[in-house]
């Protein structure tokens, strides 16, 4: 089955964090026998590009922490008294308050910058599961095709370690994901944000014109978080496999 791949995550704070502290002073050091015979100006701009470099790979903390960085280095390396975090010349000291505020600010434009361009490939891959599925449940006798296949999308969806799919059961009372995509466990909301998913089974019910049919049983790993967004598709693939069933008209086995 074709997946659909979104781009890579933000880099993981083992990478972003190191390269934000170690990006700013490796600058400096490279720019360090010029120092005399370039303007303060240049490598003050330079340092901006390489904040802007660390937070839209990394995250807001690791463009603040590069900006904060290329500040207090720009003082070190390149303003009077050298070598030391001081500054004797006003220019100097304006240059470098400058820095820090650009530098603060652009990290945080390219971090939300960053993140909604994620956001906006999740939604494209969202999209492309459903269309995948209703297409398939277009197809004649289709309905145990697409029961199988939404099954996979929600392991591949919710990064799930299991997933199967029950026909006509309800032992048990488990947790329940509802139709407007929270966790209901023991009749209350389940703080899915906070707490993220339950230990144990979710049951995910299929119900094809208000006749419940099935679920599926989801098994997260306890605490991992998906998305409002996410379960809320997660809920849409299981109403199109609830109603492939439905139009199906015949007992189904379990997938």
């Amino acid at each position: 089955m074709r997946r659909y791949v979104p781009r890579g995550p933000l880099a993981p704070v083992a990478v972003a964090v190191p390269a934000a502290l170690a990006a700013p002073v490796a600058l400096c050091a490279l720019l360090l026998p010029w120092r005399d015979r370039i303007p303060n100006l240049d490598p003050a701009l330079l340092l901006v590009v390489v904040v802007v470099g660390v937070a839209a790979l990394g995250s807001r903390v690791a463009g603040a922490l590069a900006a904060v960085g290329a500040a207090g280095w720009f003082d070190f390396f390149f303003t009077r008294p050298y070598q030391q975090f001081a500054i004797g010349r006003p220019g100097d000291l304006t240059v470098a308050g400058v820095l820090l505020a650009v530098g603060l600010t652009v990290s945080q434009l390219a971090a939300r910058a960053r993140r909604l361009s994620l956001r906006a490939d999740a939604d494209a891959g969202h999209l492309d599961r459903i269309h995948r599925t209703a297409a398939l449940s277009r197809a004649p006798g289709s309905a145990l095709t697409v029961v199988d296949h939404v099954r996979d999308e929600l392991v591949d969806l919710l990064g799930l370690t299991e997933c199967r799919f029950e026909y006509g059961s309800l032992l048990g009372r488990l947790p329940r994901l509802e139709r407007d995509g929270s966790i209901v466990l023991a009749g209350r909301t389940w703080d899915a944000e906070r707490l993220g998913w339950p230990a144990g089974a979710v049951e995910l019910r299929l119900t094809g014109n208000g006749r419940y049919l099935g679920r599926y049983l989801l098994e997260p790993v306890p605490g991992s978080r998906s998305s409002r967004q996410a379960r809320l598709v997660a809920v849409t693939l299981a109403e199109q496999a609830g109603a492939a069933l439905d139009a199906m008209h015949q007992p189904v086995r379990a997938a």
